[in-house]
């Protein structure tokens, strides 16, 4: 029987364009305009100029552009900051199942490695695109423990090598090998998230890098270990610890997880995104008053209180933001909305937004399931007693709540505004077109010169 990293490569090798399903193509369109979007916004987010200027001194060239800024990098660059601009603002897709954002280190990655060679084809953008999410969700989703290894990094870090192993024609033995690579390079644990740190982010953004590098180093040679995922040392049994692969190991080639990844609609943890919801559907049916709220509670499984249950603090920064519940439903409170901007500047000490911060709280529920996001419950109580309710059972955006192809543009729109070198209305046109279009396109390098052009 071959190992999962023999089953994973064949997958990834011997799938063709015409073998996808029309769903899995429109989806990977989707989220590669999504990816773009948030990317391109992130250009003006916290630590993405330090993170740029202290790549610079790793290596000159122009390989491959950094989103959002006109400026131009070495592919391994490219990789590393665009994954960091994705990332850092909680506002990418997820694939709830496995617990992870499967395209922040994978598009990155791939669109450099295309910059950088040359002549790849928007079909085999889309195979590479396909086959990566397949292998990175299948070892989120074989997990039965709760997180302790950052796995939008580490999963996605394979991810990533699957898709540029793809777009340099790698052999089913050179990407074993390459899997091999990645692993030795892999990396990331829970505890920059648990102290808010902006290297959250820079975790994915360095296994998106290491992607190039492995693959890089495979076609020059240089052979990996095999058993990278079951050996006695391999992945899931350092960084998981209790795992089944073999139900997402049948399903490759026949269900493609790209088709359950979930839009983010609301920039924060998607463990925050129910909170959201629910306090923008009680702002719009105003059973009471706000400022008659004497509680907010917010009970669900274990999962969303370890990732967003963190106390307020008075001044935080936009990464421990993101991620604090109390922080986001006072946003929503005060202004019917989150965007963005009001995780930058003065928005984060914002004295009314830490008075309102004093409402909320999180409870645990009887959840067995370590990495359960729903269902969840937002209780909202009035100091006369009054109650409003909402239960979450699936969230905005998941595969059974998608959003429309309005929002999903007007999502990408927004995000194109915050880039921090401004892109004319025509160009973002030509970005969703192209996109729309990128079965028919001979070379991506097409893709990436329209983002450029601003």
């Amino acid at each position: 029987m071959p190992v999962a990293s023999e089953r994973f490569a064949h997958h990834v090798v011997s799938t063709r364009y015409e073998s996808l399903p029309g769903d899995p193509i429109e989806h990977a369109k989707v989220f590669i305009l999504d990816s773009l979007g948030v990317g391109i916004s992130g250009s003006t987010a916290d630590g993405a100029e330090p993170l740029l200027r202290a790549a610079s001194r790793w290596g000159s060239g122009e390989e491959a552009l950094v989103w959002g800024t006109g400026r131009r990098a070495p592919a391994t660059t490219a990789a590393l900051v665009n994954a960091f601009q994705i990332h850092c603002q909680e506002f990418d897709c997820v694939h709830e199942g496995a617990v992870l954002h499967p395209m922040a280190t994978l598009l990155p990655a791939a669109l450099a490695y295309a910059e950088r060679a040359g002549g790849i084809s928007g079909r085999e953008l889309l195979v590479a695109v396909a086959t990566g999410v397949d292998v990175s969700t299948t070892l989120g989703v074989a997990s039965k423990a709760p997180l302790v290894f950052f796995r939008p990094a580490t999963a996605g870090g394979f991810g990533a090598a699957a898709a540029v192993g793809r777009l340099a024609g790698l052999s089913e033995r050179q990407m074993v090998h390459g899997f091999g690579i990645q692993y030795a390079q892999t990396s990331g644990t829970m505890q920059p998230h648990v102290e808010g740190s902006v290297v959250l982010p820079m975790q994915v953004a360095f296994n998106a890098r290491a992607a190039v590098q492995s693959c890089d180093m495979v076609a020059a040679g240089i052979p990996g270990p095999i058993d990278t995922f079951e050996g006695p040392f391999g992945y899931m049994r350092v960084m998981e610890g209790q795992w089944d692969l073999e139900p997402g190991l049948t399903k490759l080639g026949r269900e493609w997880q790209i088709s359950q990844v979930s839009h983010k609609p609301f920039p924060s943890g998607r463990a925050g995104n129910g909170l959201i919801e629910g306090m923008m559907r009680f702002i719009a049916e105003r059973p009471f008053a706000k400022d008659a709220i004497e509680s907010i509670v917010v009970s669900g499984p274990p999962l969303i209180n370890r990732l967003c249950a963190r106390p307020d603090l008075p001044a935080p920064n936009g990464n421990y933001a993101r991620l604090c519940a109390a922080f986001i439903g006072a946003k929503v409170l005060q202004n019917d909305r989150i965007g963005l901007e009001h995780y930058r500047g003065e928005e984060l000490t914002d004295a009314r937004t830490h008075e309102l911060a004093r409402l909320f709280s999180m409870q645990v529920d009887d959840n067995p399931d370590p990495n359960a996001l729903v269902p969840h419950e937002v209780v909202i109580r009035a100091k006369d007693g009054a109650e409003w309710r909402w239960l979450c059972e699936a969230m905005l955006a998941s595969p059974s709540r998608r959003l429309s192809r309005e929002q999903h543009l007007a999502k990408f729109r927004t995000c194109c505004t915050f880039a921090a070198k401004p892109l004319a209305n025509a160009t973002v046109d030509r970005l969703i077109a192209a996109v729309d279009g990128l079965e028919t396109m001979t070379d991506v390098r097409d893709l990436v010169a329209i983002l450029a052009d601003q």
